[in-house]
């Protein structure tokens, strides 16, 4: 009686197969993107406050699943069809950002700045760079479109009431 052992072709076939899959179903399934990153904040304010909107920052950090969530499920879609202004910024990132008072700085020292310590935050700024509402931060999964709806209704009546 022969022995059974296995071969290396039906990995080869299965990995073929899932190369196949993943080219057919575009780039998307390769991750998700980023939103768009923050780099200005004077320019991304005003350009929201043009809008009448506040400006949402999704404070994140690399290959956090839970920011991913937020970033897939709930700001990338809002920001797809155009109903919020959106950035995203790296909390560990040493990469330039202007204030919005004209200074530059980091993402991750203008994070530290705003007390931000848990990933994914949500922030809400006015015109200024103030918070027009109260932060969400981490992900609340059963309620968390509703906190995040009632945060942007609340930015979005304090942006009104500053015009």
């Amino acid at each position: 009686m022969r022995p059974l052992i296995p071969t290396r072709r039906p990995c080869i076939h299965l990995a073929s197969a899932l190369l196949a899959m993943a080219t057919l179903a575009g780039p998307a399934s390769a991750g998700t993107a980023h939103l768009p990153r923050a780099t200005d904040l004077a320019a991304h304010t005003a350009d929201a406050a043009r809008r009448g909107e506040p400006l949402v920052i999704l404070v994140s950090l690399p290959d956090c699943g839970y920011c991913e969530t937020v970033r897939k499920s709930y700001l990338g879609p809002q920001a797809a069809a155009g109903e919020i202004a959106v950035r995203e910024l790296d909390m560990t990132a040493d990469t330039p950002l202007r204030d919005t008072d004209g200074t530059m700085t980091t993402a991750r020292a203008w994070a530290r700045a705003h007390q931000v310590r848990v990933a994914p935050t949500v922030l809400f700024l006015d015109r200024d760079g103030k918070q027009a509402a109260g932060p969400l931060r981490g992900v609340q999964p059963d309620f968390y479109g509703a906190y995040l709806e009632q945060a942007l209704g609340q930015a979005r009546a304090t942006v009104a009431a500053g015009r």
